[in-house]
């Protein structure tokens, strides 16, 4: 028995001297039906809270870490990020970048992709986990005011907003695990769990301050 990874849309990476793995295409992941999955958005660039997002992945030990979008540029609504340094950042993600998935922020573009050794530009991926679905995307296009066509028992999974949220809606759930670099409304610099049908907020110190 299996989980599955499936991006729906095709990777939009058109940069002349990117390799071949990197040619437009929908992709289909296969994994254990038990699969531990951490779950962070919004880098923004901060060498300063990518490290310790990296500390905090060693510690957890998941199968798969998937980014929600806007891992190097700063973005021109937000403030720098404490030791913005984007080449750090690209280092260190490249260097876990068989254990990435990813969809594409509103601050990713072409020339991030050919800085990345993994996909970054696609808007959304669907996940199914021990019989939960779960649709992943940014949020700056589907988002709670906006979603996809979803089922009822179905998540919706977001970045985007810098906030935390775990919020029952008619026909799905919605989840954002916060932001790694620049959280907002007094929120925690953090990250999600998911395992055994359970997922987990906690802060990049590893503590758990939200569970469903």
């Amino acid at each position: 028995m299996s989980s599955q990874i499936y991006y729906p849309d095709h990777f939009n990476i058109f940069c002349g001297i990117l390799k071949q793995r990197y040619f437009y295409r929908t992709f289909t992941e296969t994994r254990y039906l038990h699969m531990k999955l951490m779950i962070a958005s919004d880098i923004h660039g901060s060498a300063f809270y990518c490290k310790q997002l990296m500390d905090a992945y060693k510690q957890e030990n998941p199968d798969k870490l998937l980014l929600l979008g806007d891992l190097l540029y700063h973005g021109p609504r937000n403030d720098l990020p404490k030791d913005y340094a984007p080449k750090q950042v690209i280092k260190m993600l490249n260097a876990i970048s068989d254990q990435l998935i990813c969809v594409r922020g509103n601050c990713e573009a072409e020339v991030d992709q050919m800085v990345l050794n993994f996909p970054v530009l696609s808007e959304s991926c669907i996940l199914y986990i021990d019989g939960q679905t779960i649709y992943a995307t940014h949020g700056h296009i589907n988002s709670p005011a906006n979603p996809p066509k979803l089922h009822k028992g179905d998540v919706l999974l977001t970045g985007h907003t810098h906030i935390p949220a775990w919020k029952e809606y008619d026909n799905f759930l919605y989840l954002n695990p916060g932001s790694v670099s620049i959280p907002k409304e007094g929120s925690e610099h953090g990250y999600m769990i998911y395992e055994d049908k359970t997922f987990l907020w906690k802060t990049l110190k590893g503590d758990v301050y939200h569970t469903l």
